[in-house]
């Protein structure tokens, strides 16, 4: 009653009016219903009923304490209540006030709003005097989408455009430099080449938390897409788009511009490809690897078979055409609409007209097609596809040899007893191991009467024990005379213990 008619009522009735503070008289530009209960039972039944967002010296979180009357005591009571506060968490803040004298009044509201927009339990740990696990990754992905040129420290230009993109205003040369000296008196690494690191970013925000200025970190937090629980709002990740039948979805231009830099902000090494560290990279701020191996084989790569600047927006169009709304998502996860400064990542998105116009019109404004391919098993269907990528079988045996170049391998050929069978691949075994510098093919069979051969397990000992050697060296008289003591002694050892495990069986 205080707050409204801002004077001390001169009765006092057993329970006041709902009340109801509109937005525009508030700090935080929200408005806020009260409603006045009594301790009687009715009055606790309605209490349940109405469920409201914010208790003042109650049992539900958040919580906080009020001394009332403050008139009627010479000396403030903080003294006693803060270490109340400090022991339960649930409590947001103590505050003393008068509504005689009109003390704290207004400020007690504003903290009842405050507990509810900003509250304290997600974002930190008072016993720890730690932030909490949630907040820290939150704060990680947004550093991480932050730092555009992707060297591991927000730069002026960036902390500048950050202040901008979270406060709209920004941050002056000259509180740029005091928010960094802040950092570098308290973290040794906090601030590298003039620049805030990673551990800079979240000491800054612990600072925040444990000075009562959550709404600082509320702010960075919800303006990146986050809501209460720390987890990204499903409005933020799929936003409303409205695709009508016989229409299609692609990227615009400016998503392609805000792909291109991400694949550039990742490709460290300048090669037009993404390695696999570059990739992890890229999908940190993910919460799942969003690309699976079978990509590669699906998307332009270079000899290593890594992923190229072509194969990747090939990527980003199919799963455009093929599931927006993933798209949209992983557009969320990369921050689009904070880099691109747009509303949301819809705007990435061209929905094209209806296929039946284009029909009608014989012109087509599309940029993706989808074409089948049909065909029995072994029509050459998977070859066809892999022309358009550049690849032919030659291409792609060298591809699979590359494990042959780092390990030793043998081609076994088993039950030598029998007739040779037809290899279904490009090459015969010989073919094969001559082109990879292999051994010839080994013949091997068990279906003897006498003990199985022991020469197969003589060689494969050796090249385990000299894995430098070649195909030359193997077939040398000369190596195997110096080879053949060792290398005899690792492989009847083996041999041996071959027999003992079969022996049980």
């Amino acid at each position: 009653m205080t707050l409204v008619s801002e004077e001390f009522p001169a009765v006092v009735p057993y329970r006041a009016e709902e009340i109801t503070i509109p937005a525009d008289v508030t700090p935080e530009r929200v408005p806020t219903h009260i409603v006045d209960y009594s301790g009687i039972k009715q009055e606790i039944k309605l209490y349940y009923l109405c469920s409201p967002f914010t208790v003042c010296v109650c049992f539900r979180v958040p919580l906080i304490l009020v001394g009332n009357k403050s008139d009627l005591v010479e000396h403030s009571s903080m003294e006693t209540v803060l270490p109340i506060m400090n022991k339960y968490t649930e409590i947001e803040t103590c505050v003393e006030c008068s509504a005689k004298n009109l003390k704290n009044i207004s400020e007690l509201f504003y903290y009842a709003q405050k507990a509810v927009l900003h509250p304290t339990g997600p974002l930190y740990c008072p016993e720890k005097k730690e932030m909490r696990s949630a907040c820290v990754r939150a704060l990680t992905r947004i550093f991480k989408v932050s730092d555009l040129d992707n060297d591991g420290i927000l730069n002026d230009h960036e902390l500048t455009f950050f202040q901008r993109t979270c406060f709209n205003t920004p941050l002056a040369p000259q509180a740029l430099e005091d928010v960094k000296n802040v950092v570098r008196k308290n973290l040794t690494d906090g601030v590298r080449d003039n620049g805030l690191t990673l551990k800079g970013f979240l000491f800054l925000h612990t600072l925040f938390i444990q000075r009562g200025r959550h709404e600082t970190t509320w702010a960075v937090l919800r303006r990146f897409g986050y809501d209460d629980d720390l987890e990204l709002h499903q409005d933020y990740l799929f936003p409303l788009l409205k695709i009508p039948p016989d229409c299609t979805t692609e990227l615009n231009h400016n998503a392609y511009l805000f792909l291109q830099s991400v694949f550039d902000k990742h490709d460290k090494d300048r090669d037009c490809a993404l390695s696999p560290e570059e990739l992890m990279d890229l999908f940190d701020v993910f919460p799942y690897v969003p690309w699976g191996l079978d990509v590669n084989s699906t998307v332009c790569t270079n000899d290593q078979g890594w992923i190229t600047y072509q194969g990747y927006l090939s990527q980003w169009t199919l799963t455009t055409y093929l599931d927006v709304q993933r798209c949209l998502e992983y557009l969320g996860y990369l921050g689009y609409s904070i880099i691109a400064e747009q509303e949301s990542q819809a705007s990435a998105i061209t929905v094209t007209r209806d296929k039946k116009l284009d029909l009608k019109k014989k012109q087509t404004q599309r940029n993706v097609f989808r074409c089948h391919a049909f065909g029995i098993t072994g029509s050459g269907k998977t070859g066809f596809l892999q022309g358009f990528l550049g690849r032919n079988l030659v291409v792609s045996c060298n591809k699979k040899s590359t494990p042959f170049n780092k390990t030793p391998c043998m081609l076994i050929a088993a039950k030598s007893d029998l007739p040779e069978t037809k290899q279904q691949y490009c090459m015969t075994p010989l073919e094969f191991c001559r082109k990879h510098k292999m051994p010839p093919p080994q013949s091997y069979t068990c279906n003897t009467a006498a003990a199985p051969s022991k020469d197969i397990f003589i060689k494969l000992t050796t090249m385990a024990v000299y894995p430098h050697i070649t195909h030359a060296d193997l077939k040398s008289s000369t190596f195997w005379l110096r080879a053949s003591v060792g290398a005899t002694v690792c492989a009847m050892l083996g041999f041996a213990m071959y027999r003992a495990l079969l022996r049980p069986r």
